[in-house]
């Protein structure tokens, strides 16, 4: 919970007015934008001409500005350069822009910059959560090495698109012409259920928050489930992962500190890796629970991700915190707030060296 000193009060609600959060029309930006101006911020949305309308339609939303592709983000900066703007990234983000441009841009961004390497690449990731000490499906090096289920993943944010369920060695040598020129990665496919946990880390009081939990609706893979196995033989048909929709979850209190202890360990590594700072902010552990009740982590996603949504008037686990609708996207802005309030700017942006 917040120390009750850095809550803003009535009389301070307006000092975001000094700033505008901007971000891209995408991925979360309702909610990131809505949660902006339940703070007192000025929002700004960057959106594409078939987005356009969506964002305009929206009265939180104070300004769009337009541009005909997402990777024409960085055109902007120099404009955003002039301006009073902190961005805030989502998965969108990390879609359209590389690591280079991300680390070019000197706009004011809310989160760390050197935790992006660490995303990007899964054998980092690997490495970071294995120094975590959670538990991570095997991995393997080559498709001849493979003697069980997997599921190749490629890199970045794609919503699952172009992953592909494989069943043995042989399969994949059938299939491997499907990922020419792609970086991948081979993962043991874990039997279990999908459950992915968001949470919240403060720079400004050093306290972990779990915000609220989801699972994703994938196509075409959670329709086949519904059909019997013995319906399904000689269907040629293969399971694809693209995400589609979200589903909210809880978690069994009797797991909760389990959960807890998980996202308290990643950001204590993140702290060794990308010193000082390390992961703050919103990020997500990507789960899958098995039947006895074993948490195997797939991934992590060092920013808000997408499940987070379902969350914009609050999750039971933020309400227990708040006693308020409080959505990640309005968490976020309630740190750049308190970090305005404190003069702790610099302690929660990301703008090589000038934020303050």
């Amino acid at each position: 919970m917040i120390a009750p000193e850095l809550l803003p009060t009535p009389a301070q609600q307006q000092v975001g007015d000094f700033y505008t959060i901007a971000t891209l029309g995408s991925h979360s930006a309702l909610q990131i934008l809505k949660g902006a101006r339940d703070e007192g911020f000025k929002t700004l949305a960057i959106a594409s001409y078939e987005t356009e309308r969506l964002y305009r339609s929206f009265n939180f939303v104070d300004e769009v500005i337009t541009i005909s592709r997402y990777q024409d983000f960085m055109s902007l900066v120099p404009e955003l350069e002039e301006r009073k703007v902190i961005i805030v990234p989502h998965g969108s983000f990390v879609a359209y822009l590389s690591l280079e441009e991300h680390k070019r841009m000197n706009v004011p961004y809310f989160g760390n910059k050197a935790v992006l390497d660490w995303e990007a690449s899964r054998e980092m990731q690997r490495v970071w959560l294995t120094k975590a000490g959670l538990k991570v499906p095997r991995q393997f090096r080559s498709g001849s090495e493979i003697d069980r289920p997997v599921i190749v993943k490629l890199y970045g944010a794609q919503g699952g698109k172009g992953y592909m369920f494989v069943r043995d060695a042989a399969d994949f040598e059938r299939r491997a012409g499907e990922l020419t020129r792609q970086n991948y990665v081979l993962q043991e496919y874990i039997i279990g259920v999908p459950f992915y946990i968001h949470y919240f880390y403060s720079p400004l009081t050093g306290k972990l928050e779990i915000m609220s939990m989801d699972r994703r609706y994938e196509t075409n893979v959670d329709s086949l489930g519904r059909i019997p196995a013995a319906a399904q033989e000689g269907m040629d048909v293969s399971p694809s992962y693209v995400v589609v929709g979200n589903s909210p979850l809880s978690l069994r209190e009797s797991m909760l500190a389990e959960a807890y202890r998980m996202g308290e360990d990643v950001v204590r590594v993140s702290q060794e890796i990308c010193p000082p700072k390390g992961l703050f902010g919103a990020f997500c552990i990507e789960t899958i629970i098995t039947p006895d009740a074993q948490f195997y982590i797939m991934e992590i996603s060092a920013r808000i991700v997408a499940g987070t949504n379902l969350f914009i008037d609050g999750s039971p686990y933020s309400y227990l915190n708040y006693s308020e609708p409080m959505s990640t996207g309005r968490r976020i802005a309630r740190e750049i707030k308190n970090a305005l309030l404190s003069n702790s700017l610099h302690a929660v942006l990301d703008d090589g060296g000038s934020a303050g």
